[in-house]
């Protein structure tokens, strides 16, 4: 499994979709698998759906079971899908949990569906940095890779920035 990818998915915006009956959004099933066929991925891609929840919502019990997924994930490389609010929180346990891999951890600030959204992007950026990026944790927005401690979401503009 050396060179295939784990992508492990865990809701966020990426996954939402809108009920225009009630005007919520809400969680059905991963967009995942049908951005990959629009991409056109030739990858050995291993996908695993673990949770579906709003990144809010997400408790440090279920951060761990995410950190240890990719701790025990046979792959090196792992690409993380995520709300993008708390994506820096699940990123520091997976950083205490998991050594010597590759993990990008990416989300949207648009859900897929909308059709405006970056999701397809960022998730075609996360797979290309986990291909070329050493061992260590990161996070892929808007085209860019942080890493996991050095980056922020800035809400004002909507955009992931580093800090220093």
């Amino acid at each position: 499994m050396k060179d295939s990818i784990r992508i492990i998915i865990t809701g966020g915006t990426f996954d939402k979709e809108y009920n225009e009956i009630i005007g919520e959004l809400y969680f059905y099933e991963s967009h995942v698998p049908k951005m990959l066929e629009l991409g056109r991925s030739r990858l050995s891609i291993n996908i695993r759906t673990l949770m579906m929840v709003d990144s809010n919502e997400i408790s440090e019990d279920d951060r761990e079971t995410i950190a240890r997924n990719c701790k025990n994930a046979k792959e090196n490389r792992i690409v993380v899908t995520h709300g993008t609010d708390t994506i820096v929180d699940t990123a520091r346990i997976i950083a205490e949990i998991v050594k010597n891999k590759t993990i990008v951890i990416t989300g949207a600030m648009v859900p897929y569906t909308f059709g405006s959204s970056d999701g397809l992007f960022n998730l075609g950026s996360a797979i290309a940095f986990v291909q070329t990026l050493p061992a260590g944790i990161y996070i892929a927005m808007n085209g860019r890779y942080f890493l996991w401690d050095n980056v922020r979401k800035n809400k004002k503009i909507g955009e992931f920035e580093e800090i220093k």
